[in-house]
C-alpha cells in the first residue's frame, strides 16, 4: 500500500472543499446569528442578580471586566479568521500552532461545551414556554407544567427537534429565523430600558437610585474576589459570539466579515447588557425588600420580577423576550458543533460520517442531528436520573469553554510569531491582546478547575468528597482523549500530517 503523506493527500482536500453553501449571510446576518447564541435576554436575567449579590451598584464596572477578555480573544480570532478562514477554528487553528493533539482538544472543548449547552438552552426555553401561557391566560398553575418530567422532557424533545430542523434547512432559513427573534428579544430589553429609566426618572421608581460615574469604573471594585467573579460570569453571559467564525465559510467575504461580525457581536451585547443592568438598579435599587435587586427572589429571574413594575399589563413581552432568547440560542448554537465537526471530519480527525452534506440544503446534517440527539438524550436520561448532574454538567462546561477560548487566542500569539512586531497593528492583534486574553482565560480555567473541587461549588454534589462539578468536567476531558485515541488507531494520518492538511484546504477554489 503506498505510503500516505502530505503530498499524496493535500491536492483531494484541496480540491474537495467541504461542500457548505458559500455567501449565504452578510455581515448583519452574522451579527444577529451571533447575538442569538449570547442570548442576551435569559442570559442576563439569570446573570444579572448574582453580580448584584456580590457588587451591587458597581454591576456595570464587573460588565466591563468581563467584557474586556472577551472582546481581546475576539479580536484575536479576527486575526485568525483573516489569514485561516476555515470553518474548523479552534481545531483548525490550534493545530496550525500548536500541532493536531493540541488541536484536536480544542475542538473537543468545543464541540462537547455546545452539544451540551443545547440541553441548557432547551431546558429554559420549556420553563419560559409555560410561563409565558400561564401569563397570557392567567393561570399560574400551567406554569407548574414545567415540573413535570413527562411533560418537560416531550417539550424539549419537541424544541430540539424544531431547532435542528431549522439548522438542516441551511443559513438562509437560520438567519430568517433568527432576525425575528433576535429582533424581538432587543427591542423589548430596549424597551425595557428606557421605559425603567423614564418612570425613575418621572418618581415612579420603586426605590429610586440616581445614576452615579463610579458605577462604570473598574477601579472602583476594590475587591479581587469579586473581579474574578465579574470574570468568571463573563464566560457565560458572553460566550457563543465565536458562532460567526464557525460558518465563515458560509459568509460573504469570509476573510472579513465572520471576524468583523465577532467583535461587534460582542459590543452589542454589551451595550445591552450594561442598559439593562443600569437601568434595574436605578429603577428598583438594591434594597432587599419588594422588588429591590438585593432580594434573593429577585435575583434568579429579575426581568420577570421587574417587568410588571415597569411594563404594567404588557409584562408577558418580557416572558416572550425571554422564550425567543432561548430558543434562538438553541437553534444558533447548532451551528458551532456542526461545522466543526465537519472540518475535523473533512481533515481526518473524526469519522468521515461527519463530513456527509445534504444535496438538497448544503448543510453538514449528520453533525447537526447528531449533536441535537446527543443533546436530547443526556437531557432526558439526567432530567429522570438526577437534575444535580444536568445542572453540574452545565456549569462543568464552563471549563471547556475557558479551555478552548484560550487556546485559540494563545494560537493566534503563536501562529503569528514572526510579524509580532511588523506594525503597531500586528502588535497589539497578533501578540498583545491575544496574549492577554488567552492568559487572564487561561488563568479562569485554572481557577475554575480548583473552585470545582469543593463539594459546594454549583449543586453542593460530591463523589468522595470531591465536587461533582470537578468529577464531570474531567470526564469530558477524559471521553476526549477516549476519542482522540480510538480515532488516532483508526486514522492516524491526521496527527502525522494535520497541519499540512489544513493549509492544503485553503487552497481549495
Amino acid at each position: 500500500m503506498a505510503e500516505v503523506t502530505p503530498a499524496t493527500i493535500a491536492p483531494a482536500v484541496a480540491r474537495e472543499g467541504k461542500g457548505l453553501a458559500g455567501n449565504s449571510v452578510g455581515l448583519f446576518g452574522a451579527i444577529v446569528i451571533g447575538v442569538s447564541c449570547v442570548a442576551p435576554a435569559y442570559t442576563l436575567t439569570a446573570a444579572l442578580g448574582p453580580i448584584v449579590s456580590v457588587v451591587g451598584v458597581h454591576t456595570p464596572a464587573i460588565l466591563l471586566i468581563g467584557f474586556l477578555p472577551m472582546l481581546l480573544v475576539a479580536m484575536g480570532y479576527r486575526e485568525l479568521n483573516r489569514a485561516v478562514p476555515d470553518n474548523g477554528t479552534s481545531f483548525a487553528w490550534a493545530t496550525l500552532a500548536f500541532g493536531p493533539y493540541v488541536g484536536w482538544l480544542a475542538g473537543w472543548g468545543l464541540v462537547a461545551s455546545t452539544v451540551l449547552v443545547l440541553s441548557n438552552s432547551a431546558g429554559i426555553a420549556v420553563d419560559f414556554f409555560y410561563l409565558m401561557l400561564a401569563q397570557a391566560f392567567s393561570s399560574p398553575s400551567i406554569a407548574s407544567l414545567s415540573a413535570d418530567k413527562y411533560i418537560n422532557v416531550a417539550t424539549c424533545l419537541a424544541f430540539m427537534g424544531g431547532a435542528a430542523f431549522i439548522s438542516y434547512r441551511g443559513m438562509h432559513t437560520t438567519k430568517v429565523v433568527q432576525y425575528l427573534l433576535v429582533g424581538l428579544q432587543i427591542i423589548v430589553m430596549t424597551g425595557f430600558g428606557i421605559t425603567a429609566l423614564t418612570k425613575a426618572q418621572a418618581g415612579l421608581a420603586f426605590d429610586f437610585t440616581p445614576i452615579q460615574m463610579d458605577w462604570f469604573n473598574p477601579l472602583t471594585v476594590t475587591s479581587t474576589g469579586a473581579i474574578a467573579a465579574g470574570l468568571s460570569l463573563s464566560i457565560f453571559i458572553f460566550w457563543g459570539w465565536d458562532v460567526t467564525l464557525t460558518m465563515n465559510e458560509e459568509t460573504e467575504d469570509a476573510a472579513r466579515n465572520p471576524g468583523l461580525a465577532a467583535a461587534l457581536t460582542v459590543g452589542v451585547t454589551m451595550l445591552l447588557y450594561v442598559l439593562a443592568s443600569v437601568a434595574s438598579i436605578t429603577f428598583a435599587g438594591i434594597g432587599t425588600a419588594g422588588i429591590g435587586m438585593g432580594n434573593a427572589d429577585v435575583q434568579r429571574n429579575v426581568f420577570l420580577a421587574l417587568a410588571p413594575a415597569v411594563f404594567g399589563p404588557a409584562s408577558i413581552a418580557m416572558a416572550v423576550a425571554v422564550l425567543c432568547s432561548s430558543a434562538a440560542s438553541l437553534q444558533s448554537t447548532m451551528v458551532s458543533p456542526s461545522r466543526t465537526l465537519l472540518a475535523m471530519s473533512h481533515y481526518g480527525a473524526m469519522p468521515k460520517q461527519f463530513a456527509q452534506i445534504s444535496a438538497r440544503y448544503r448543510t453538514p446534517h449528520v453533525g447537526i442531528f447528531a449533536s441535537s440527539i446527543v443533546s436530547s438524550v443526556f437531557y432526558a436520561v439526567m432530567r429522570f436520573i438526577s437534575e444535580h448532574v444536568l445542572w453540574d454538567t452545565i456549569t462543568a462546561l464552563g471549563i471547556m469553554i475557558c479551555f478552548y477560548y484560550s487556546i485559540t487566542a494563545l494560537s493566534v500569539v503563536w501562529y503569528f510569531r514572526n510579524s509580532w512586531f511588523s506594525s503597531l497593528s500586528a502588535f497589539l492583534n497578533r501578540l498583545l491582546m491575544p496574549l492577554v486574553g488567552g492568559i487572564v482565560l487561561g488563568a479562569l480555567f485554572f481557577r475554575t478547575l480548583s473552585d470545582s473541587l469543593d463539594p459546594d461549588f454549583g449543586s453542593g454534589s460530591h463523589v468522595g468528597g470531591i465536587g461533582l462539578v470537578f468529577v464531570i468536567g474531567m470526564a469530558i476531558f477524559g471521553l476526549g482523549l477516549l476519542v482522540m485515541l480510538a480515532v488516532l488507531l483508526k486514522n492516524p494520518s491526521f496527527f502525522r500530517h494535520g497541519a499540512a492538511l489544513i493549509r492544503a484546504g485553503q487552497d481549495r477554489p
